[in-house]
């Protein structure tokens, strides 16, 4: 018995149907009211049919897991697909509605259950991990908002001619800052108003991020994280962020089973190319998995490179008589190597 759902952030269309046979549609609210009375007709489809099994599957959104965990606990096997892997032709993107994104996913159980084939679902963390990753998340959206406040403010420097004094070695240290603030008594008045608001913004984001950091120290100090990250910051450049990104991200080290798996799914393995008679090639980098991962891996692998000796040696003598772009690919290679070595060391961690 197949349940496709295509879920919206107000409403749900569910499917309910048997076997190959047609499906027949009804549709709910994604309110408790709603989820209790799909959870209540799947199991009363159930007993009816005692010796089926009830297989639910929607495709990961915004709306998150909770779905699916309230159907797990009823009993039903559940799974949530990944968007990117699910089958989409051309007809399909110029005639899309509700129901035919339905009957997609119930192609695509039925291909499962009843024929064996792959099925694209997404891996589900549970509660816990979810609630430690949107602190972490947090974390990261206040680093990225006080570079944009500090670019914006460079930008209206730009434009109004001024240029940080010589004396001054350090951007944003104190005496920047000490400098910026008497600019806006200097500046244009309009132009001082708004350097005004970028530095009461800065002011806020910077506290926002002190804040979000106690709370992750507490975090990585509980059991479930400590000898993890303890494992991870073995490595002179990995900071707390950048473990307790890894940590939450990939949630289960165990389900990776080897290290190509982990480099697929950080995007950082190579496209390939074959078809024919024509050469197998490499492109660039699949980019699939949380981009956020590869942000922090990209900046803990610059520190990596110039605080660890074998490391910089190591990514020295690939980039020696090549060419300007070979120091980027090299570096993909060092954020490839660095999440391979994290997941390694959490997991021999997690182990003992």
């Amino acid at each position: 018995m197949f349940c496709p759902i295509d879920l919206h952030d107000r409403s749900m269309l569910v499917g309910l149907a048997v076997d190959r046979g047609e499906p027949v549609y009804r549709e709910l609210k994604t309110e408790e009211s709603g989820v209790a009375k799909l959870v209540e007709g799947l199991g009363s489809w159930a007993a009816a049919n005692p010796e089926g099994e009830v297989w639910a599957s929607y495709e990961a959104s915004g709306s998150g897991f909770g779905l699916a965990e309230r159907l797990r606990e009823a009993g039903f096997r559940v799974s949530v697909l990944a968007p990117s892997h699910l089958p989409v032709s051309a007809k399909s993107r110029s005639e899309k509605t509700d129901r035919k994104d339905c009957l997609r996913i119930l192609e695509v159980l039925r291909g499962h259950v009843l024929a064996g084939n792959r099925l694209p679902a997404v891996w589900i963390p549970d509660r816990q991990v979810r609630d430690d990753r949107e602190l972490v998340r947090r974390r990261l959206r206040m680093g990225e908002e006080i570079t944009r406040v500090k670019n914006q403010i460079q930008g209206l420097l730009k434009r109004n001619g001024q240029r940080r004094p010589e004396e001054l070695k350090t951007p944003w240290g104190l005496g920047f800052r000490a400098w910026l603030k008497r600019l806006t008594k200097e500046l244009p008045e309009g132009a001082g108003a708004g350097l005004r608001s970028h530095l009461r913004e800065l002011e806020f984001f910077e506290g926002e991020k002190q804040e979000l950091e106690r709370g992750l120290l507490a975090v990585a100090g509980q059991p479930r994280y400590r000898e993890l990250v303890a494992a991870m910051r073995r490595l002179k450049g990995v900071g707390l962020l950048t473990a307790m990104v890894m940590l939450t991200e990939l949630g289960d080290l165990n389900r990776f089973s080897n290290r190509k798996q982990v480099g697929c799914y950080l995007g950082l393995t190579p496209r390939r190319y074959q078809s024919g008679e024509e050469t197998d090639h490499s492109g660039h980098i699949s980019r699939l998995g949380p981009a956020r991962v590869r942000k922090v891996l990209n900046q803990a692998a610059w520190s990596v490179v110039r605080h660890e000796r074998a490391w910089g040696e190591w990514f020295a003598e690939r980039i020696a008589g090549r060419g300007p772009a070979a120091k980027k690919i090299m570096l993909t290679a060092v954020m490839r190597r660095l999440g391979i070595w994290l997941w390694h060391q959490g997991q021999t961690a997690q182990a003992a």
